[in-house]
C-alpha cells in the first residue's frame, strides 16, 4: 500500500497515481500505454479536468471496471455540510469533549485512527456530544476537516423503520461527495471502494449516528487517517475498537451539579438558592438523563404558581406505579414521558398517540392532519403544542420529528389506549393522503400527460394541492425520505392499490433526476411486489414500466431490457394499448442508450402508432426524439431535423415547455452540425427561455452552456464566456460538479471541456 499523503489530488488523480504505483508505471510509460502525449497527461495530474474519453481508456487500459469513470465525475469542492442544529443549552461533559477534541485532531498516524465511539443509555445525549464536538472543532480548529462533514442517522434502534442498510448509506455519501447516481456502483463492496478513494483526497469529520452493528458501520469507515470519525451507538463494539483503534467513550448520566444546572437555566431558579436541593432531588428522579430533564423543565416551566415540591412528589408517586418500557429503557424517562403526556389535553393525548403511526423519519403538517382525522389548523395547533414540551422537535422547514424513544412511547400509549380498527383507519387515511398528493405533486409536474391513475376518492382527508410545478417540487424534495416508508408500509398494511399507484404518480418526480437512483428502484420494487400481491396485472405493467426507466437511467441496462420486455409482455396480454406505447417507447430509448439504432428506429415507429392511436400527444412527440436521434446518428441531418420540428409542434400544442425547450435543443445541435451556427444560436435562445418559463434551472444551465459551445464556433469567445459564467451559477445550485467543470475550463480555456459539462439531449 502506498503511503498516506496530505489530500490535494482530486480523486480521479489520486485514485490514477495509486492504480500506477501498485502496477509499477511511471506516468511516461502509462501515456505509452494509453496513447495519449505525457504533457497532455502532466496537465491532468496537476489539476486539469479529463476529458471523458481520456477517463474512460485509462479505466480500460487500468482494468478498472469503471472506478476511475466514476470517480472521474467527482469534482466538488464546496465543502460538504450535513450536521444537523446543535442543541441549545448545552452543559456538561467537558471532560468527554477534550477527549473526543484530542482524538479527532491529533496528526494522523498509521497506527492512531481518528475514530470516536461513542456509546451509552437512551437518552443519555450521545448524539448532542458527539454534534457538540464536531461544531466545537469546525470553530475553534477549521482546518482540521475543511472539507466539511457528513453524517447519517443509522436508525439502529428506531420502531418504525429499520437499520439503514450501509449499501444505501454509502449511496447518499456518494452523492454528497459529488459522485452522479449513475455513476455509483451496485455492488455494496466496489461503493466502499470509491467511497474510500473519494476520501483519500479530502480531510472530512463523519458522523455515524445510532448503530446498530459493526456490519454497519465498517464499510463507512475511510481508510484515510486524515478523516476523523464519530460513531454513536446503544451498543458496545469492543471488537471494532480494537480492529480501528477506535478511542472508546462510555456518557453515563450527568453530574448532579451539570443536571441541576440544566434545570435551573430552564425554569429560571438560581442554583445557588434553597430551590437547588429540590431542583436535585429533581434531578435525581430524572436519572440525570439529558432527554428527561429537557421534557421535566418544560413542564416545571409551564405551572410557574405551583411549588416545585408538590411536583417533585407527584414525579414520585408515578415512579411507583410505572413499570418502565418493555424494552428495557430507562425507568426514569418512561417516567418523565408519563408525566409530560398525563399533562396533555385528549385531542393532544390521541395526536402524540397517532403520530407514531408515521413511517417516515418525520412529517409535515398535512400528514399529521391527516392520519389525526382533522384539519390543517386544527393539527398545527396540536404540533405546536407538542413540540412546545418537548414531545416533538420542529425544524426549520416546519416539519416535525420524534426523538427515537418518544416514538416508541407515543406508539405503546397507542396499542394501550387505542382500538385496533381505529389505527387501521388513522393509517388508510395517511397512506390516502399521500396517494392523492402524489398524484397532484405529479398532474402539476406534467399536466400535459395521459394519467394512467384512477384513484378512489380520498375519503376523510383533505389532500394538498399545487397551483405551480415549483410548488410541487418543492413539497416533493421535502417528503423525498418519506416516500419509501410510506409506499413500504401501505403494501405490509395489505393497502396495496395505495402503494402502486403512489410509486407510479412519482415517475414524473423521478424522472428529473433530483434523488439518489435508490429512492427510484426501491420504491418501485416495493410497490411491484404489492401489484403482484393484488394479482393486478395492470397496476404490474406501470409499475415494471417505471422500474425499468429507472435502470435505464442507471446505466443498468440489463436490468432495464428485462423489465421494459416483461411490462410489454403483460400489456400485450390484457390489451392495455396506452401501456404497450409506453413500454415499446421506453425500449426505444433503451436502444439509443444502447447505440442499436435499427432497434431503436423499430420501437420509436411501432410506439408513435399506438400513440397516436390513443391520442397521447406527449407520447407521440417523445418517441419522435428517438426516430430523430437515429437519423442523426446516421448523418441524415435533414430527416432529423424535420422529425425534431414535428415534434416540437405537438409540445407547443399541448403547452409543455419542458419538452419544447429538449426539442429546441436537439434542433440546434442539428442545426450545428449541418454548418449553420447563426441558426442553432436562434434556437438555443428560445430553448433556454422555454426552460425559464417552465422553471427548469438545469435545463437552463445546460442550454447556456450549448450557447456558449456555438458563440465559440461563431468567433464571439466574450459573450461565451459570459455565458459560461452565467451557466456556472446555475449549476452552482443544482449540480455543483459541472460548475466546478466550468470554473476549471474558465481558468484554462485550452482544456476541451464540451464533452464533459454537456448533458445528452435524450428524453
Amino acid at each position: 500500500m502506498t503511503k498516506d499523503r496530505p489530500p490535494q489530488e482530486s480523486p480521479f488523480v489520486r485514485e490514477l497515481q495509486q492504480m500506477l504505483e501498485v502496477r509499477g508505471l511511471s506516468w511516461r510509460r502509462f501515456a505509452e500505454l494509453a496513447g495519449y502525449h505525457p504533457s497532455w497527461l502532466s496537465k491532468i495530474k496537476n489539476g486539469a479536468p479529463p476529458s471523458d474519453m481520456l477517463v474512460r481508456r485509462c479505466d480500460e487500459v487500468l482494468n478498472a471496471n469503471g472506478a476511475l469513470i466514476a470517480l472521474a465525475s467527482v469534482q466538488i469542492s464546496r465543502p460538504v455540510a450535513q450536521l444537523p442544529a446543535p442543541l441549545a443549552g448545552f452543559v456538561g461533559r467537558e471532560h468527554e469533549l477534550d477527549l473526543m477534541r484530542v482524538t479527532l485532531t491529533r496528526e494522523p498516524q498509521l497506527d492512531a485512527s481518528r475514530i470516536v465511539f461513542i456509546e451509552g443509555t437512551p437518552g443519555v445525549g450521545k448524539t448532542s456530544a458527539a454534534i457538540r464536538c464536531a461544531y466545537e472543532i469546525q470553530g475553534a480548529e477549521p482546518k482540521a476537516y475543511p472539507d466539511g462533514e457528513l453524517h447519517i442517522n443509522l436508525q439502529g434502534f428506531s420502531p418504525k423503520s429499520r437499520p439503514v442498510r450501509p449499501t444505501d448509506a454509502l449511496e447518499e455519501f456518494l452523492i454528497e461527495l459529488g459522485t452522479l447516481p449513475q455513476d455509483i456502483p451496485e455492488h455494496i463492496d466496489r461503493r466502499a471502494k470509491l467511497y474510500r478513494s473519494i476520501l483519500r483526497s479530502r480531510r472530512i469529520l463523519i458522523l455515524l449516528d445510532n448503530a446498530a452493528s459493526i456490519d454497519q458501520i465498517e464499510p463507512l469507515l475511510p481508510e484515510s487517517r486524515h478523516c476523523g470519525v464519530i460513531v454513536t451507538s446503544r451498543k458496545k463494539f469492543p471488537g471494532l475498537a480494537m480492529r480501528v483503534g477506535a478511542e472508546r467513550l462510555k456518557l453515563g448520566p450527568l453530574s448532579s451539579s451539570d443536571a441541576v444546572t440544566i434545570l435551573g437555566r430552564a425554569i429560571g431558579v438560581d442554583v445557588s438558592s434553597a430551590q437547588a436541593k429540590h431542583l436535585a432531588v429533581l434531578a435525581d428522579q430524572c436519572g440525570r438523563l439529558p432527554l428527561a430533564l429537557r421534557i421535566s423543565a418544560e413542564r416545571l416551566a409551564v405551572h410557574p404558581h405551583r411549588p416545585l415540591r408538590d411536583l417533585i412528589d407527584e414525579l414520585a408517586v408515578e415512579h411507583e406505579r410505572l413499570d418502565g418500557l418493555s424494552t428495557g429503557e430507562s425507568h426514569a424517562v418512561r417516567t418523565v414521558f408519563e408525566w409530560s403526556y398525563n399533562d396533555l389535553s385528549s385531542d393532544e393525548q390521541r395526536m402524540f398517540r397517532r403520530l407514531s403511526l408515521h413511517p417516515g423519519p418525520h412529517f409535515g403538517v398535512g400528514a399529521a392532519a391527516a392520519v389525526g382525522g382533522m384539519t390543517v389548523i386544527q393539527a398545527r395547533r396540536l404540533l405546536e403544542k407538542l413540540a412546545s414540551v418537548h414531545l416533538l422537535d420542529g425544524t426549520p422547514d416546519d416539519r416535525y420529528q420524534f426523538h427515537d424513544l418518544l416514538r416508541f412511547y407515543a406508539a405503546s400509549k397507542a396499542t394501550e389506549s387505542d382500538e385496533k380498527a381505529e389505527l387501521e383507519s388513522a393509517v388508510l387515511r395517511l397512506m390516502t393522503w399521500y396517494q392523492h398528493t402524489v398524484a397532484a405533486a405529479g398532474r402539476a409536474l406534467a399536466p400535459f400527460r395521459l394519467n394512467p391513475l384512477q384513484l378512489q376518492p380520498a375519503t376523510g382527508v383533505v389532500p394538498q394541492s399545487f397551483s405551480t410545478a415549483a410548488a410541487a417540487l418543492t413539497w416533493c424534495d421535502a417528503e423525498a425520505e418519506n416516500f419509501i416508508p410510506v409506499i413500504k408500509a401501505a403494501t405490509e398494511h395489505g393497502f396495496h392499490e395505495v402503494s402502486w399507484k403512489t410509486a407510479v404518480a412519482l415517475f414524473d418526480y423521478l424522472r428529473l433526476l433530483r434523488n439518489p437512483g435508490g429512492l427510484w428502484l426501491v420504491s418501485t420494487s416495493v410497490a411491484l411486489d404489492a401489484a403482484r400481491a393484488a394479482d393486478d396485472r395492470y397496476a404490474e405493467g406501470w409499475v415494471e414500466t417505471s422500474l425499468a426507466e429507472g435502470y435505464r437511467w442507471l446505466r443498468q441496462y440489463k436490468w432495464s431490457r428485462h423489465h421494459f420486455e416483461h411490462a410489454l409482455r403483460i400489456r400485450r396480454e390484457i390489451g392495455d394499448r396506452q401501456g404497450t406505447g409506453w413500454s415499446t417507447a421506453g425500449l426505444g430509448f433503451l436502444a439509443i442508450d444502447c447505440g442499436r439504432l435499427e432497434q431503436a428506429r423499430e420501437h420509436a415507429l411501432a410506439a408513435m402508432a399506438i400513440f397516436r392511436e390513443t391520442g397521447d400527444r406527449h407520447g407521440e412527440a417523445s418517441a419522435l426524439f428517438t426516430l430523430a436521434d437515429t437519423y442523426q446518428s446516421r448523418g441524415s441531418l435533414d430527416d432529423a431535423l424535420k422529425t425534431l420540428r414535428q415534434s416540437l409542434e405537438i409540445f407547443q400544442s399541448i403547452s409543455n415547455c419542458d419538452g419544447q425547450a429538449l426539442a429546441l435543443t436537439k434542433i440546434a445541435d442539428v442545426l450545428l452540425a449541418r454548418g449553420e451556427p447563426g441558426q442553432a444560436l436562434a434556437t438555443i435562445e428560445s430553448s433556454i427561455e422555454a426552460r425559464r418559463r417552465a422553471g427548469s434551472q438545469w435545463g437552463e444551465a445546460d442550454g447556456l452552456v450549448r450557447r456558449a459551445r456555438i458563440l465559440r464556433e461563431l468567433a464571439r469567445p466574450e459573450e461565451a464566456r459570459r455565458s459560461l459564467q452565467s451557466a456556472a451559477a446555475l449549476y452552482s445550485e443544482v449540480d455543483e460538479w459541472k460548475a466546478v467543470r466550468i470554473r476549471s475550463y474558465l481558468e484554462d480555456e485550452t482544456m476541451p471541456p464540451m464533452a464533459s459539462i454537456l448533458s445528452s439531449s435524450v428524453w
